[in-house]
């Protein structure tokens, strides 16, 4: 199997080498694992293109490469410079520092760089770690996905049967906050919402007189509906969230079919 794996924390990350042990594993002896990833910290990007600008594009190594630019534009750069003599079989996205459960999905640059490779007709795989009481101070608070990664991957690539011929699908996974003897399993689970606790700005005023604006999120510890990703994540399991990049909301166009004329 031939695997490319990019991420939102940077090409520096930790989490990018518990991913980079994940993809070797799962490409086997015979596979190649391939590294595009930012040279910087692109958190919170969404799925951002660099699209007005060019971005600068760096060797490290025979298959890793560092990118001035976003999580997509990693993908992107992937497929259609570093790799375009032969694409992935996979893209695999994180593992992030963080969940990206419930509202955290919208802002998300790992769920950005999933959403490209399926809009470019690639089977996309998002992994993130959620931090914790029961895992912050753990030696590797990434226990949980370097120890369940590989296999709920091969579970989501063995039950996957999608043939759709418009937007892709693509997966959301969610490790608890938890060490990985603690991991109680899979769940199946919608994206969730933390009411009230999405992302604010608090000010700060510097030495030189100068007012800034940080950006800060809610608390993650909140649980979401019953049954949905952080809900079941908090109670110690793995989350798998099946997504399309479709933002139609299909029920309102039922619901509105009085307007139309």
């Amino acid at each position: 199997m031939r695997i490319l794996i990019t991420n939102d924390d940077g090409i520096n990350a930790p989490g990018l080498v518990v991913m980079q042990a994940i993809a070797a594993e799962l490409a086997g002896p015979e596979g190649e694992v391939w590294t595009v990833a930012p040279a910087f910290e692109q958190s919170g990007v969404g799925h951002c293109i660099s699209y007005t600008h060019p971005f600068m594009s760096s060797q490290f190594s025979e298959r890793s490469f560092a990118i001035e630019g976003s999580p997509a534009d990693c993908v992107l750069a992937a497929l259609h410079d570093v790799m375009k003599d032969a694409a992935p079989d996979l893209v695999l996205s994180g593992v992030n520092r963080g969940n990206n459960s419930a509202e955290n999905t919208l802002y998300s640059g790992t769920i950005g760089a999933a959403m490209e490779a399926a809009l470019q007709g690639l089977p996309a795989i998002a992994l993130s770690q959620y931090y914790g009481p029961a895992n912050r101070d753990l030696a590797d608070p990434f226990e949980a996905s370097a120890q369940h990664g590989t296999d709920v991957i091969r579970r989501i690539l063995t039950h996957n049967d999608d043939t759709s011929d418009s937007y892709k699908r693509f997966f959301n996974v969610n490790f608890p906050p938890v060490a990985g003897k603690d991991v109680r399993g899979i769940r199946l689970a919608p994206q969730g919402f933390r009411p009230g606790k999405g992302f604010h700005v608090e000010p700060h005023t510097a030495p030189s007189g100068r007012r800034f604006l940080w950006i800060a999120g809610g608390d993650q510890q909140r649980k979401t509906a019953a049954g949905s990703d952080a809900a079941v994540n908090l109670e110690g399991y793995i989350s798998v969230t099946p997504m399309r990049a479709d933002l139609t909301d299909h029920a309102g166009m039922d619901a509105l079919a009085g307007i139309n004329t």
